[in-house]
């Protein structure tokens, strides 16, 4: 049975979200895959025009096919580094890793990541500051199928949100906004009360239908969010 187009996409895919077709390097011609995935080039063709459309690939006349530099959904769908966001302000920027462990996930973050309770997910805490007082808790749930890279990765040293961003393109992404109250340990990173107003925001990035990471990020309620078109 012949591979259709949306495995052979998905394939490529994740060949590019673990670098083993790195940013800018050449990947194999039509006939090529043709023949890898025992299918015809037009469903190859076929495949190679989404991951172009999504922005994960640059096809040249002549020049052949590379994985894209900086794909195009990463320029439409921002991700903010927040080192960037706090020394944009003027703030000395500072991360401390609170915890890294590979565990069960709630049921709830299951269901947001649409995974069956055996995906393998990565737990990863973290506080970020700025000029010594916390500016934001992030609490991010990593899909091993979609980034097993993110098991070696050293968290201590870089943080999560950098990490994902230089290490995992991604195709499409939501982002949520709400009001909250913090919790007992909210409250205690960033030193508020409990029953305190937070600002929180959370994001759920994929690369086609395989999701990526689902992050929670909590801030004090004096935070403010500023989009520049």
């Amino acid at each position: 049975m012949r591979a259709s187009f949306r495995a052979i996409r998905d394939e490529m895919a994740r060949r590019i979200a673990e670098r083993a077709w790195a940013p800018g390097a050449l990947i194999p011609g039509e006939e090529e895959l043709a023949r890898e995935f025992g299918a015809a080039r037009a469903t190859v063709n076929r495949a190679l025009q989404e991951l172009a459309r999504s922005g994960l690939i640059e096809r040249k006349r002549k020049a052949g096919t590379r994985v894209a530099l900086h794909p195009v959904r990463e320029a439409r769908f921002v991700i903010p580094l927040v080192r960037q966001e706090i020394e944009a302000k003027g703030g000395e920027y500072r991360y401390r890793l609170l915890d890294a462990e590979e565990e069960p996930a709630p049921e709830a973050v299951h269901k947001r990541l649409n995974l069956t309770a055996a995906a393998s997910l990565l737990h990863v805490r973290c506080l970020h500051l700025s000029d010594g007082s916390a500016y934001q808790l992030e609490d991010r749930w990593i899909n091993m199928g979609a980034v097993p890279s993110a098991r070696e990765a050293d968290f201590g040293e870089t943080s999560p949100n950098e990490w994902l961003v230089r290490n995992s393109p991604f195709t499409d992404a939501e982002f949520t906004f709400l009001a909250a109250a913090a919790n007992r340990q909210e409250a205690a990173l960033l030193d508020l009360r409990e029953g305190d107003p937070v600002f929180v925001g959370e994001r759920i990035t994929w690369l086609h239908d395989r999701p990526i990471t689902l992050v929670r990020m909590t801030h004090p309620a004096s935070h403010r969010m500023i989009s520049r078109m």
